[in-house]
């Protein structure tokens, strides 16, 4: 899992957490792992990808989640996009190890 600090670069959000899954059905339980984690706390603004479930974006407002198959991972490259963005370093534990 990546977390990309991209508040001074867009307007989009403050935060892109980028996770890969190895599968389709994995990259659905993750979105679903933590859609159901952060339910009571706030709610996705918006889902896109969940059907097709190659890319699922879930959308916080001030945070953007990428959840993708490996593959898609590497052919969108959003890491070297987005590379003049910081990354964050997130506490082990909590979230870290499930995506």
């Amino acid at each position: 899992m990546t977390i990309l600090d991209v508040h001074e670069m867009t307007l989009i959000a403050d935060y892109f957490v980028i996770a890969s899954g190895s599968n389709l059905r994995h990259v659905r339980a993750m979105a679903d792992g933590l859609t159901h984690d952060l339910e009571e706390l706030r709610s996705p603004l918006h889902v896109e990808g969940y059907g097709a479930g190659y890319w699922i974006l879930l959308d916080y407002g001030d945070v953007v989640v990428h959840v993708f198959r490996e593959q898609e991972r590497a052919f969108y490259g959003l890491e070297r996009l987005w590379g003049d963005a910081p990354t964050v370093e997130f506490p082990k534990g909590v979230l870290a190890e499930q995506v």
